[in-house]
């Protein structure tokens, strides 16, 4: 694993972080669905690297898919 590797990772973890503090407060419609997406992606995108990273060994890193605030 490289440098680059772990940057990547913090980098889409601290998004999902980000994301899902945002998601916390009062949005809009649009803003909320707009947030939700981009915490899809940035899971799926932390998940295939996980795996690139760890094939065999570990799998995906686990990051919990939490609901969003307003569909628990």
């Amino acid at each position: 694993m490289t440098e680059e590797d772990f940057a990547l990772l913090r980098s889409h973890r601290n998004n999902i972080y980000r994301y899902r503090r945002l998601l916390e407060t009062q949005l809009s419609t649009l803003e909320r669905q707009y947030l939700e997406r981009r915490l899809s992606e940035e899971q799926t995108a932390i998940e295939m690297l996980s795996r690139s990273i760890f094939p065999l060994k570990l799998g995906a890193v686990n990051v919990s898919r939490r609901p969003s605030p307003t569909t628990a």
